[in-house]
């Protein structure tokens, strides 16, 4: 299998509507990500994708995707993160966060992560869904995340020595704020994402030579 494995792989991922892989139009651009967004047939939240380059391996940063338990210090919002179970290519997560302006939310997620060799380097694909029932119960106070979804494809450019990141996510919050805050907030929060991902990748723990990927 070559490349275009994972980019069906993304379309497939980025939404599970009827909408086609051309429904996507820029919500947002920078210098280093460019934000797309489009509507999913039977809901009112929006469905993002966004594709930026990051200044470290894609060995790296697949290092700071799955270091779950530090995603309080550098994930926007995140107030809580540990992982449940894992087992090999597979793993369950738990995360709390605390949005502005509105009661807290959690969810627990089950991620698939995947492993692609190519001429240019490895290829790697972390995928979630909700799987609530594999988590904690529902606390008072705290609003839970009954659909979200999502995955992070991470290509090697510059011979290897930087990563092209594609990040897909489809949330709904379940009422909690209105939907136009929420398309708005990220918009806004994907590219401070991206740039906190890379900033952590700095980290002398995340450089060490590569064992296994995961």
């Amino acid at each position: 299998m070559g490349l275009a494995f994972f980019e069906i792989l993304i379309v497939a991922l980025a939404g599970n509507s009827l909408a086609s892989d051309e429904d996507w139009s820029v919500a947002s651009r920078s210098p280093d990500v460019i934000v797309y967004e489009r509507a999913r047939k039977g809901f009112s939240f929006r469905e993002f994708k966004a594709v930026g380059l990051m200044e470290a391996p894609p060995e790296v940063i697949k290092r700071v995707i799955d270091d779950v338990s530090e995603y309080p210090h550098f994930m926007p919002y995140v107030t809580e993160a540990r992982v449940i179970s894992s087992d090999g290519g597979n793993r369950v997560s738990y995360q709390r966060i605390a949005p502005p302006l509105v009661s807290d939310l959690d969810y627990t997620v089950r991620v698939s992560c995947e492993t692609h060799s190519t001429p240019g380097g490895k290829c790697f694909c972390n995928r979630w869904q909700a799987a609530n029932e594999l988590g904690p119960p529902e606390k008072r106070g705290v609003k839970r995340v009954k659909i979200t979804e999502g995955s992070w494809l991470l290509e090697p450019e510059d011979e290897g020595r930087k990563t092209r990141a594609t990040y897909c996510i489809f949330s709904d919050s379940g009422g909690s704020m209105p939907t136009f805050i929420t398309n708005t907030a990220t918009r806004t929060a994907i590219p401070k994402l991206f740039k906190s991902i890379e900033k952590q990748a700095l980290l002398p723990k995340y450089l060490r030579p590569v064992e296994a990927a995961k």
